[in-house]
């Protein structure tokens, strides 16, 4: 029934379907039957209505993939039972022909591919020291300082930096007021670059109740066609001033930060140094292990096929689309602001798709040559572990991780190899 079109040594396998006569009428009947079941025509009961009036009606095309499909399965787990083979991404399927005659298409098979590693241990990679400098935590006392401050009106004086002005606002363009360019009582933080480049200046030195006309030009790249590079006018009114009032040292200060052991300007700068030392602490274990993996892909050789590549980018996209759904955001609109083509993103994507494949093959690689395994007691007190962490059982843990207990006994299997690099490497 099929033929290979393969060689023993290649990653890739091709092969050609062929179903005709007795075998592919019984199949199609089959499949005729199953479809038709669900189907209710005028004058006939459901389920029952004759195969001419179905073909008149709705054709032959959903009960011959129907077909299709069940031969093609039957077919795939025949040749993986008898060749063992590990794919690596979904079949592929070519429909050549599809009638209710015959049944031709090729499915190709692409298998993880041979990795040979020149070096993988003594590449001398560093991980490098982690410091913490007064500067930086003066940097985040002010930012902490500011985080708590308080916004108070300021009926006195003129807006200037770091204020907030309440303010009504309407854009014109050549004399005629544009669509989405205008606001009422909008709450404006001067410096926050939330506006057209040059607005948020112009508002300096407004009082309250002030009007004013500002002139600016939109940016090139600005999402709106018919605004980029644009000059535009601005009438804008000021209806209120708010100033931000910068909190103290004190013991209200204090009280309102709620960190236990912490009262006095020492204690807390001891706990800000202890806090950008941990963050550091992790940056740096982090780039250390992408060091370490960058290092040892390096030294891989490996023919990866475009098809792995390609299969880990639609992930990655489609990662991205929940990412900005999950904020609100249409993959439409992103592209219509960022200026940039589904093509050009994906482009974009492909070049971090096949680092992330070179990695994993020659991390699996490495795992192989060194014979590093998880046991299920590992696995078990990973599990619980987490259990323990998330307070949820192992039925909600394993239901929130695809591919359940094999992923995670992965992922532990990569960790390990990575450990192994750490002492490999040093």
């Amino acid at each position: 029934m099929a033929k290979t079109n393969t060689e023993a040594k290649t990653n890739r396998h091709e092969f050609t379907l062929k179903v005709e006569g007795e075998n592919w009428t019984k199949q199609v009947s089959h499949a005729f039957e199953k479809v038709r079941k669900n189907v209710t025509v005028d004058g006939f009961r459901k389920g029952k209505v004759p195969k001419e009036i179905f073909d008149k009606k709705f054709g032959s095309q959903d009960y011959l993939v129907e077909a299709a499909n069940h031969m093609i399965s039957e077919e795939f787990t025949k040749i993986m039972k008898e060749n063992n083979y590990d794919i690596v991404v979904e079949p592929q399927i070519e429909m050549k022909t599809l009638t209710e005659e015959v049944l031709e298409c090729t499915m190709t098979l692409i298998e993880n591919p041979e990795v040979t590693i020149k070096k993988y241990t003594g590449l001398n990679i560093k991980r490098e020291k982690v410091q913490v400098t007064e500067e930086e935590i003066d940097h985040e006392l002010a930012h902490l300082l500011e985080h708590f401050s308080e916004v108070v009106p300021k009926d006195e004086g003129a807006v200037e930096q770091g204020d907030i002005a309440i303010i009504d606002f309407e854009g014109f363009k050549d004399g005629v007021a544009f669509e989405g360019g205008k606001g009422l009582n909008h709450s404006l933080e001067i410096g926050s670059h939330s506006f057209i480049p040059g607005f948020e200046e112009q508002l300096i030195g407004m009082k309250k109740d002030e009007e004013r006309e500002i002139e600016v030009t939109f940016p090139e790249d600005y999402y709106e066609e018919n605004l980029k590079g644009a000059k535009a006018t601005f009438k804008v009114k000021v209806h209120e001033i708010k100033a931000r009032k910068v909190r103290e040292l004190d013991k209200e200060f204090f009280d309102d930060l709620a960190l236990e052991g912490v009262d006095s300007e020492e204690s807390l700068r001891k706990e800000i140094k202890s806090t950008i030392e941990t963050q550091k602490e992790r940056s740096a274990e982090n780039k250390y292990i992408d060091d370490l993996i960058d290092a040892v892909s390096k030294q891989a050789e490996v023919d990866i096929p475009e098809e792995m590549v390609a299969n880990v980018t639609e992930n990655m996209l489609a990662q991205m689309k929940d990412r900005l759904a999950m904020q609100g955001l249409n993959f439409d609109m992103y592209m219509k602001f960022s200026g940039r083509t589904l093509e050009e993103i994906k482009s974009e994507m492909e070049k971090e798709a096949f680092s992330r494949v070179l990695a994993r093959l020659t991390l699996e690689k490495i795992q192989q040559l060194e014979n590093i395994t998880v046991t299920e007691e590992e696995l078990e007190e990973k599990i619980k572990t987490m259990m323990e962490e998330h307070h949820v059982t192992e039925e909600e843990i394993l239901s929130q991780v695809r591919g359940g207990r094999e992923a995670l006994k992965y992922d532990l299997e990569i960790n390990k190899v990575i450990d192994f690099l750490k002492d490999a490497n040093k």
